[in-house]
């Protein structure tokens, strides 16, 4: 009897990998946890609606099919006390209210505010984009803890309680060089920050604060935690990722880390060049064009034309420094995602850009390129379910679960 062996596998060509990715981008929902904004971009006669200088708009979301982008109500870290407060509590109101602004006036027929992952679902399947809040440093909440409560009222659904520099709740991941701190971790208010957010169902955000407060919120939180921008440490040795210790642990709270295309967290010869290098050379080249580089204190010290002079000196020397920087690409950035799967498993990891507050790396520099990030990820194996995971079924899980949570914390009150 004649034996028929089994016929044989075909290779797929580019262009069926191609269409198959382009295929499974259509169908999951994609989700970007950190897109950072200006309120000047949210008005009526200049807004997401039109082709702007930013790396993401409406337009851009649209042709790169990015379904849902967290805008980020972040106020930088000012002075711990009643005026410093006021004007942060100020900066993040304005940010809330132009969020608002563009999905209830000025585009609600293109683009609607979620603030659970029923929303999220619905919005999509209307053929709309998605908006969501998260809220980066709880500097604007002051001393008075009802704030958090107020901001959630108003969308914010994840919250990070520092940013860059130390903050009245958080020590910052900026105190690691010198190991300067404010708190040792967090504050006895920080620790009850905690428990609040837990109360209303806003995701404790790890991305920003020193690896004690890290821990200290992992220690505290009831509800699963989110790394909302955050990439692999043992891939590139920056103090804005996180540890293999620190990953699992998330992995342990039922959290998710999600994995950032920022150059210089995600590429380690980029950061090295940019930690030790660059100084020098551009020092070296500002002396080729007859002028020195001069700290922040020097520069606000020079009269308002010289200022303008000088800044115009370093607009010229940076393009020149960029060039000879090692370059991020996604590839690099699905090593992370690899290496954090790997590592904890996939139920754990998802995917932000930071676009707009300096992130992006080749083939995903703007909205409009989210695609690429799907296609190498269909180069790597991975299912349409697993991708959709990765892209947002992650991230809408553990927000459903703190959601839950809150809801029985405030049954049982």
């Amino acid at each position: 009897m004649e034996t028929v062996s089994a016929p044989a596998a075909v290779e797929e060509t580019e262009e069926t990998l191609i269409a198959r990715a382009q295929a499974i981008h259509e169908r999951v929902i994609t989700l970007d946890t950190h897109v950072d904004i200006n309120a000047d971009n949210f008005v009526s006669g200049n807004n997401y609606t039109m082709s702007l200088d930013t790396q993401v708009t409406l337009p851009k979301m649209e042709d790169g099919g990015l379904d849902v982008a967290w805008f980020i109500v972040y106020t930088g870290q000012g002075e711990l006390n009643e005026e410093g407060y006021a004007a942060a509590y100020a900066n993040a109101i304005e940010k809330f209210e132009a969020i608002h602004r563009l999905t209830e006036e000025i585009a609600p027929d293109r683009i609607e505010l979620a603030y659970t992952s029923d929303d999220v679902r619905r919005i999509a399947a209307s053929g709309k984009k998605v908006a969501m809040i998260g809220i980066e440093n709880a500097y604007p909440v002051g001393l008075d803890l009802s704030n958090i409560e107020d901001f959630h009222r108003r969308g914010g659904r994840y919250m990070s309680l520092a940013h860059n520099g130390h903050s009245q709740f958080a020590d910052s991941n900026t105190g690691e060089a010198n190991n300067d701190y404010l708190h040792n971790g967090l504050s006895d208010l920080g620790r009850e920050a905690v428990a609040e957010m837990n109360r209303l169902g806003i995701m404790v955000d790890i991305s920003h604060p020193s690896i004690d407060a890290i821990s200290e919120m992992l220690d505290l939180s009831v509800a699963p935690v989110i790394a909302s921008h955050s990439s692999a440490r043992a891939l590139t040795d920056h103090t804005r990722n996180l540890s293999d210790d620190l990953l699992m642990r998330v992995k342990e709270n039922g959290g998710v880390v999600q994995t950032v295309a920022f150059s210089s967290y995600i590429n380690e010869e980029r950061r090295v060049f940019l930690a030790t290098e660059r100084q020098q050379i551009m020092e070296e080249k500002a002396r080729e064009y007859g002028f020195e580089i001069l700290t922040s204190e020097e520069i606000d010290a020079l009269e308002p034309i010289a200022q303008e002079t000088y800044q115009q000196n370093m607009r010229r020397l940076f393009p020149e420094i960029e060039m000879l920087a090692p370059k991020a690409d996604v590839e690099d950035f699905v090593d992370h995602i690899d290496y954090i799967v790997d590592l904890i498993g996939l139920e754990h990891v998802g995917i932000s850009s930071d676009f707009d507050g300096g992130g992006g790396v080749m083939g995903w520099n703007d909205a409009s390129e989210t695609f690429n990030v799907t296609l190498e990820l269909v180069r790597r194996g991975y299912t349409e379910e697993e991708i959709g995971m990765l892209w947002s079924g992650n991230t809408l899980r553990v927000l459903d679960e703190v959601q839950r949570i809150a809801a029985e914390i405030q049954a049982e009150a």
